[in-house]
C-alpha cells in the first residue's frame, strides 16, 4: 500500500520504515522497500531540461531516484519528481518558479506518483534509525584510512555491530572493510585492539594525506585521519636544510613530508612495526637519503642520537625541530632534556624549537600545558613559549600543542649527564611568578 506524504502534517518525512525492520541485526535489504506518494508536476518533452533547471530547489533529492520519469499520458509529455516536504501544494512554489512554469505554458497542477523506495535509495541514518529501537541513538560517524572505516560503538550499539558495518560498507564507495575499537589505545605502541564487523579482514591500508602516500598495517601501529592539518601547520615551518629530530614517529607523518621539504631527519618510534612502515614509507616517498630511522625508546632517543647529533647542528645556522607527538605522554619526556649537553658557550639564535603535545582536562588547557612542561623540563616557561589548540578528543579533554625555544639553561645544565630516574615523589613544579602590567 503506498503511503501518502499529504496525509501526514506531524513529523513530515519521505520514508517511514516497514515495522518489521525494527530490532533487525541481520541485513535483509528487501525488507526496507516501500511505496511512497509524491507530488509530479507535467512537461513538455520540449522545455523539460529549462523547467527542471527552475525547479532544482524543489525536485526530489535521493540517492538512485530520478527526478525525471516518463508519462503514461503522451510520449512527448514528462513527470518532474517534487520533494513533498518542500511542495504539497501549486502554492508551494516561490514567485520565481512559478514565473518559470507559467512563462513555458506549464500549468501549476500537482499530481500524485507512487514511488518505490528501495535499500539503494535510503540514506545510513535512516536505515539505522529505523532497524535501533525508538528512542535510541544511532551512529553511522566513523574515520576512513584508506578502505577501513573505522568506528567507535557504544554498548547499546553492539548488538546491531554487523548490520551497521554492512551499511555503511554498502553506502560509503571504496570502503571494503568496516572496524569496531575493542580497546582504548595502548600507550607504549599506541594501537588497539579491533574487531571486523564487514568486509575482507585486510588492515594494510594505503592513505594519501597532504600529497604524501602511506601504507600501513591500520591494527598495529597508530595513524588518525583527523591530525592532517596539524601535520601540514608543523611541516610548513621547516625549511630546507633544516634538522627535524622527531621522537615518536609513528610511520611517518612528520617525517616524510619534513624530508620531502628538504630538511633532514632523525625518526624515531619504539613500535617494531611502526618502525619498519615508517622505513616503508620512507623508500616508497623517495627520502631514504634524507631520513635516518631508529627503533628505540623515546628517552634513549634523545639520550643517544640526538645527544650525538646537537653539538654539531647547534653549531651550525640551519633550524632544529624537535617534535614529540606522544600525548599521553610526551610531557614527561621533556626531562630527558635536562643536561643533555655538556656545559659550553651556544649560539641562543640556534637553539632547538620543540613542538610537545599533550591531552588537557583543565579549564584552562593553555596555562596547564605551559606548567606541565615546566615541570618536566625544571625552568618556568611562562612567556616563552606558546600553546595551539589542535582538537578536542573527548568531551572536556583536549590536545593540545606547547611551542617553544629549548632553555639553554636545560640543555647545558651543569647536572651533566642524566640517568634513567629512580622512583621517587613527584617534584614540585617551578614556580611561575604572576606578572602585573
Amino acid at each position: 500500500m503506498a503511503q501518502s506524504t499529504h496525509d501526514t502534517e506531524a513529523s513530515p518525512v519521505l520514508y517511514r520504515p516497514p515495522p518489521a525492520v525494527r530490532g533487525m541485526c541481520s541485513l535483509d535489504r528487501d525488507a526496507f522497500t516501500q511505496t511512497v506518494v509524491v507530488p509530479a508536476i507535467r512537461v513538455p518533452k520540449g522545455v523539460l531540461n529549462k523547467v527542471v533547471k527552475s525547479l532544482k530547489k524543489v525536485t526530489i533529492q535521493r540517492p538512485g531516484v530520478q527526478r525525471v520519469v516518463q508519462d503514461e499520458e503522451g510520449d512527448d509529455l514528462r513527470l518532474v519528481l517534487l520533494d513533498p516536504l518542500r511542495v504539497s501544494s501549486a502554492g508551494s512554489f516561490s514567485e520565481a518558479e512559478a514565473e518559470a512554469l507559467r512563462s513555458f505554458s506549464v500549468p501549476q497542477e500537482l499530481r500524485d506518483y507512487n514511488l518505490q523506495l528501495t535499500y539503494s535509495n535510503l540514506k545510513t541514518d535512516e536505515i539505522l534509525q529505523a532497524v535501533f529501537p525508538e528512542g535510541q541513538q544511532v551512529t553511522s560517524a566513523f574515520s576512513r584510512v584508506g578502505h577501513i572505516a573505522h568506528m567507535n560503538l557504544r554498548d547499546h550499539q553492539m548488538p546491531f555491530k554487523n548490520l551497521i558495518g554492512q551499511v555503511i560498507m554498502d553506502k560509503n564507495p571504496g570502503v571494503s572493510c568496516v572496524v569496531n575499537k575493542t580497546t582504548m589505545i595502548d600507550n607504549t605502541y599506541r594501537n588497539f585492539k579491533m574487531e571486523v564487523l564487514a568486509g575482507e579482514e585486510n588492515m594494510v591500508a594505503k592513505v594519501k594525506e597532504n600529497g604524501v602516500t602511506y601504507e600501513f598495517d591500520f591494527s598495529r601501529v597508530y595513524w588518525n585521519p583527523r591530525l592532517s592539518t596539524e601535520h601540514m601547520r608543523v611541516v610548513e615551518q621547516v625549511k630546507r636544510g633544516d634538522t627535524v629530530l622527531d621522537v615518536f614517529a609513528g610511520v611517518g607523518p612528520f617525517a616524510v613530508p619534513a624530508a620531502r621539504a628538504g630538511a633532514t631527519v632523525l625518526a624515531n618510534d619504539l613500535n617494531p612495526e611502526s618502525h619498519r612502515w615508517l622505513q616503508h614509507n620512507v623508500k616508497i616517498n623517495k627520502v631514504a637519503t634524507k631520513v635516518r630511522t631508529f627503533n628505540l625508546d623515546g628517552r634513549a632517543f634523545i639520550r643517544g642520537p640526538v645527544r650525538q647529533e646537537l653539538p654539531a647542528l647547534l653549531k651550525a645556522n640551519a633550524g632544529i625541530h624537535i617534535v614529540m607527538n606522544l600525548p599521553a605522554l610526551a610531557l614527561e619526556f621533556l626531562d630527558a632534556f635536562r643536561g643533555l649537553l655538556d656545559p659550553e658557550p651556544c649560539c641562543d639564535a640556534n637553539l632547538p624549537t620543540v613542538y610537545c603535545y599533550g591531552f588537557s582536562k583543565d579549564d584552562d588547557p593553555e596555562k596547564d600545558m605551559m606548567e606541565k612542561a615546566s615541570q618536566s623540563l625544571g625552568v618556568c616557561l611562562k612567556g616563552r613559549c606558546s600553546v595551539q589548540f589542535v582538537r578536542n578528543v573527548a568531551p572536556n579533554k583536549d590536545m593540545m600543542c606547547v611551542r617553544f625555544t629549548l632553555p639553554k639553561e636545560v640543555l647545558f645544565s651543569a647536572e651533566g649527564e642524566q640517568t634513567e630516574p629512580e622512583e621517587e615523589p613527584a617534584a614540585k613544579r617551578p614556580k611561575c611568578e604572576e606578572t602585573t602590567d
